[in-house]
């Protein structure tokens, strides 16, 4: 049995406190931007400035008797007489009540009625977190209770939609409540386990951030307290009940009720969203049923759709209104004959549509690893995938990915492959997967697998990344491992090459390898290693 790991190293908690400040500062911004009342029309209003614009803040019983602290919104005229359709938008995790005024107001003035409500445990709300469990998925459904007796709410057309923990609580909803008909999930997760456990290792940034955030906004439920605990500390005896406490908050585990209840999904994420990577929405997008969409563009968490929140032209919540009007409304704006699959690049460029997930990647090409190589564990070789809440901002907005200089690497922590030089540019389009055979010392460890674009002078820009961590395993006998990349698209141009990097160490995870670790990579006649790279048809 694999004992608890060892305490972090103290670069790994440096890059977590970084981490953690940039992620609190992020949310808390739209809160501070609702304290002032302001003079922009599109700004956030505060609480006092939205109460004189027609905002009503409310109490709503949740479940359990928990009260929940709400605003609500209704179309200009509503007199009564007839009924609208409504949206219920839960809080994300760690943002006050009056995140979602500013599209709140705008779907009011495009004629629904509109419900947000601070998600339990969070600021004024009653409760603990309980991070989209079942007290949560029974709060949304006494909110929608809530509005169809107390406003001019339409029982037959009701939609939810929110922002990373609205999204997922929205999900999960459209699965045990068969009156949500339209879902509109941005940057949130299908599968929580995927999302924070890929690969069967700790996604340790992304964690410490939720903790520190849910404590100093909210009131974890002891449940959480004690699953950090047992996460954070790698506690393995407690790895089958964290998974079945993942899945019980997971819509991809909740995928048969949604299916037949028949709820439109539109699902919005970024490429490199760092709480909730990519893969898992797109595996959940492809076993959807009934009428769907997905939309995958550059950025972090939340990033993709953050100034829709401040009441900015956004692409994703333009489309989320479209979806809602062609869901609930019935309008014919066309938005269901569009090809359900639109990405852009990282690189650049406009949308690209697909008829599904599949044909995304149309071809591949794969890089051969071939030779042996044998590196040394716990020493972090340059190459890395960033910092949450940072990396893949700078990525999305200055095009700046984490860059490592591939000459310079130690060969000695770092085992290195590339490709020839391309004569015409490679466009990477979905999941690159890494077949290799490894042979350890110890019977347990953490490898990280980088894809880089390399240029002429040999600095590469990350492309896609990813961890795998092993136990068990027999000292000095060869065992094959298959790990999948994070979801990308991305054009490598003309003239450079592709270069896959492995080594031991990454502060975005924690890592399981003990002292004096080897990790040597190998590809045997029978059993060939290779990088396989998705690339879309020229």
């Amino acid at each position: 049995m694999v004992q608890p790991r060892k305490a972090l190293r103290t670069t790994t908690t440096g890059a977590v406190s970084a981490a953690l400040v940039a992620g609190v500062a992020f949310a808390a911004a739209p809160a501070t931007a609702a304290a002032p009342s302001g003079t922009d029309p599109g700004a956030v209003p505060s609480a006092q400035a939205a109460e004189s614009a027609g905002v009503r803040f409310v109490d709503i019983t949740g479940d359990g008797g928990t009260v929940l602290k709400a605003n609500v919104v209704t179309p200009a005229g509503a007199d009564g007489t007839r009924r609208f359709p409504v949206i219920v938008l839960p809080t994300s995790w760690a943002m006050p009540q009056v995140e979602y005024l500013a599209q709140a107001r705008k779907l009011a003035a495009a004629g629904y009625v509109v419900v947000s409500y601070n998600s339990r445990g969070f600021w004024q709300s009653g409760g603990h977190i309980e991070v989209a469990g079942p007290p949560d998925v029974a709060d949304a459904s006494k909110v929608i209770d809530w509005a169809l007796a107390n406003t001019p709410a339409d029982p037959d057309r009701v939609g939810m939609a929110g922002v990373s923990y609205g999204a997922g609580i929205s999900l999960l909803a459209a699965g045990h409540d068969k009156r949500v008909k339209a879902v509109v999930a941005m940057s949130g997760w299908a599968d929580l386990i995927d999302s924070i456990y890929s690969g069967r290792t700790q996604h340790l940034q992304a964690t410490a951030m939720l903790g520190v955030t849910g404590h100093l906004t909210g009131r974890p439920s002891p449940e959480l307290q004690q699953t950090l605990k047992d996460f954070l500390s790698s506690n393995l005896d407690k790895e089958q009940e964290m998974i079945a406490w993942g899945a019980k908050r997971s819509p991809a585990f909740t995928l048969e009720q949604i299916n037949a209840n028949g709820a439109a999904i539109m699902l919005g994420n970024a490429w490199g969203d760092t709480i909730f990577p990519p893969n898992q929405y797109a595996s959940f997008y492809e076993k959807l049923k009934g009428p769907k969409r997905l939309e995958l563009i550059p950025g972090d968490h939340a990033t993709a759709e953050a100034a829709g929140l401040l009441g900015l032209p956004n692409d994703t919540w333009t489309n989320a209104h479209r979806w809602f009007d062609r869901h609930l409304k019935g309008a014919d704006n066309g938005i269901d004959r569009e090809q359900p699959v639109q990405l852009r690049s990282r690189t650049g460029g406009g949308y690209e549509g697909y008829p599904d997930w599949k044909s995304v990647a149309a071809g591949e090409r794969r890089i051969a690893l071939d030779g042996t190589k044998d590196i040394t564990a716990n020493i972090d070789s340059g190459a890395n995938g960033g910092v949450i809440m940072l990396s893949s901002a700078l990525d999305q907005f200055l095009k700046l990915p984490p860059v490592a200089s591939i000459p310079l690497l130690p060969r000695s922590v770092a085992a290195v492959w590339q490709s020839e030089r391309y004569d015409a540019a490679q466009r990477v389009r979905g999941t690159a997967k890494l077949h290799t055979t490894v042979t350890a010392t110890k019977e347990s460890g953490t490898l990280v697998a980088y894809l880089y674009d390399v240029g002429p002078l040999g600095l590469g820009k990350l492309v896609s990344t990813a961890p795998y961590t092993f136990h068990g395993k027999t000292p000095g006998r060869p065992f094959a491992v298959d790990l999948e990349l994070y979801s990308t698209a991305y054009d490598v141009p003309a003239g450079h090459r592709l270069a896959l990097v492995v080594d031991t160490v990454d502060p975005l995870y924690i890592e399981h390898n003990p002292s004096g670790a080897r990790l040597t990579f190998s590809s045997p006649p029978s059993d060939p290693s290779y990088v396989s790279v998705p690339l879309r048809e020229k």
